[in-house]
């Protein structure tokens, strides 16, 4: 996996790439479910108090949407040494085939936090997940926002996840935000 020229985002990568791309598809990933399972100490949280990020579990049956993004000439190197630092709690680098809407396949590399990494959190009752959310923030802003873009991402591109979606409406309420995606 030297170099990469598609990149699979699942999480805020769906809304806030920072790296230039050719192309952009929606696209699913077949046998992983997405999960809020992985602590973050150093984006949407703190160490001393960590707030909760996506990553993906092997579940066989599930699809995980997300977005595919063709790297653009030789930047492959570059944006792997980008996301390779943004991914840098926990994450290791995956490849997989995503799928398109018509089918179309995309060989994709993507980061996984696997079960037993430093940060993983783990399963948990979707409303503990929520009150920890609820009072999380980093230096990448606070974790109510990431959870309630990343539904807001999903819903856009169709795609209802119903743990991204059951999180969402419960920091909503538990908060008393208005959020149109709900």
């Amino acid at each position: 996996m030297a170099s990469a020229s598609w990149i699979f985002g699942y999480g805020s990568l769906i809304w806030r790439p920072e790296f230039s791309f050719a192309e952009r598809r929606a696209v699913k990933l077949r046998g992983w479910a997405r999960r809020f399972w992985q602590a973050s100490p150093d984006h949407r949280g703190v160490a001393a108090a960590p707030g909760r990020v996506v990553t993906l579990r092997r579940r066989p049956g599930s699809v995980c949407w997300g977005v595919a993004y063709r790297l653009q000439g030789d930047s492959g190197e570059r944006v792997l040494a980008q996301l390779d630092h943004r991914e840098k709690a926990g994450y290791e680098r995956y490849e997989d085939w995503v799928f398109c809407a018509d089918e179309q396949r995309i060989r994709a590399l993507f980061y996984v936090a696997p079960p037993g990494n430093p940060e993983d959190l783990g399963p948990a009752p979707l409303v503990e997940i929520a009150r920890q959310v609820c009072t999380a923030v980093g230096p990448s802003g606070t974790n109510v926002d990431y959870v309630l873009r990343l539904n807001q991402a999903l819903v856009g591109m169709g795609v209802v996840d119903s743990h991204v979606a059951g999180l969402a409406r419960m920091v909503s309420r538990a908060l008393n935000i208005a959020d149109p995606a709900l």
